[in-house]
């Protein structure tokens, strides 16, 4: 009996042995081989290649970063800070390349997520990080108007920046204005440091105006970055726009082109006319001092031909020094004849008290941004850079 029991024991073990009928290692067709197969061609053939490579540091903030696909095409990527802002780009080649259509902010990290899909649809992706370089030396840009104020219909957006910039181009690319409503604007450079923007004609009174400054990380000049990552608003006021006829030593004036009151005036004396040409108010002063060796007036000892320390009601026209203001030394010039170095002068008082003067009147009623035009003048037309005067240049020698 125990015989017979063993028999049957053994018959089994050797049963459970031998069930898969092969040697170990012998393979099998309908078994792992078969699978082994299967999943190679599931796998997708794409291949996304990122550059900079993975943890790269001190990267250029333009031109470095590149994603590819190779045996695929593109479908997805995304380029984000450490706050989720997102880095725009484009997609070309056939969908083989993609690269971004702004430059990256200095000492920043991104993430890079890629996806690709071969000709069945498979997809393949990758993901990457890399740090932007920290510049040793940076530049910013001093604007005006400044956030939140109200202007006149000739104030330009003007930047002014600390270093010379040798890459134009790429610094005004990273310049954008939007405005409500649209309007073109466009810029235009004063030599290498100074950038102003401004529409064709005057601004729409009630226009909203808003510039986004993406300097941080551009290269305005070899070695030097920009630092400034800044939105500023500003909104344009009703429109004034006021006239000088040195002739008839009057200005006009005018709101929405309605002419609401004329002012007798006194300009440039012969020898020391006033520029023709159309300037913004770009400064007001309720009362300043004006020397004539500041802009070049002087007597044989050197000293100003003038020293007037407190000249009211005062608004700078120019760069150079000329002004519109209020004039209470001037006698019977205004509307009678030209006795200022260049200046326009309104009648005033001594100390500026009287607000029922044309100078009180006219500064009340004037802000930064309105336009003085003056006309009939002896001397020669205002330089488009000696102020915010721009607008004494043709829309296309502005846009050139």
């Amino acid at each position: 009996m125990l015989a017979l029991i063993l028999g049957v024991l053994l018959l089994a073990v050797t049963a459970c042995g031998s069930g898969g009928g092969s040697e170990p290692g012998s393979g099998s067709e309908d078994g792992n081989g078969k699978e082994s197969s299967r999943a190679e061609t599931e796998q997708s053939q794409a291949v996304v290649s990122i550059a900079p490579k993975d943890g790269a540091k001190s990267v250029d903030t333009s031109g470095a970063l590149e994603v590819g696909a190779a045996k695929g095409e593109l479908t997805k990527v995304e380029v984000k800070d450490a706050k989720g802002g997102r880095i725009a780009g484009k997609i070309t080649g056939n969908g083989t390349t993609w690269t971004p259509t702004t430059h990256l902010a200095a000492a920043t990290t991104y993430t890079v997520h890629a996806v690709a899909k071969d000709s069945e649809g498979r997809e393949a992706a990758e993901d990457s990080s890399f740090t932007t370089l920290t510049p040793e030396n940076t530049f910013s840009g001093n604007f005006t108007p400044e956030d939140g104020s109200k202007v006149g219909v000739g104030m330009p957006f003007s930047i002014r920046f600390t270093r010379g910039i040798t890459n134009p181009a790429d610094v005004e690319k990273a310049i954008s204005i939007k405005t409500e409503p649209a309007v073109e604007v466009e810029g235009h450079w004063f030599g290498n440091d100074r950038l102003d923007f401004r529409p064709e004609e005057y601004w729409k009174e009630g226009t909203k105006v808003t510039v986004a400054l993406n300097l941080d990380g551009v290269e305005g000049r070899d070695g030097v970055y920009g630092k400034q990552d800044k939105t500023v608003s500003f909104t344009i006021g009703r429109n004034q726009v006021s006239v000088v006829d040195v002739k008839k030593l009057t200005m006009k004036v005018m709101q929405d082109g309605k002419v609401v009151k004329t002012i007798p005036v006194t300009t440039g004396k012969p020898g020391m006319e006033t520029w023709n040409g159309q300037m913004v108010i770009s400064e007001r002063l309720t009362v300043t001092r004006m020397n004539g060796a500041t802009v070049g007036y002087t007597d044989a000892d050197g000293k100003g031909e003038y020293d007037i320390k407190d000249v009211p009601h005062a608004m700078r026209l120019t760069t150079s020094g000329t002004f519109i203001h209020g004039n209470y030394w001037g006698g019977g010039a205004f509307g009678n004849y030209n006795a200022s170095h260049g200046c326009i002068g309104l009648r005033d008082v001594r100390g500026g008290y009287d607000s029922g003067v044309p100078a009180a009147w006219f500064f009340n009623h004037s802000m930064i941004g309105d336009v003085v035009t003056v006309k009939n003048s002896n001397d020669a037309t205002v330089a488009p850079d000696n102020g915010f005067n721009g607008w004494n240049m043709s829309w296309e020698k502005w846009k050139a």
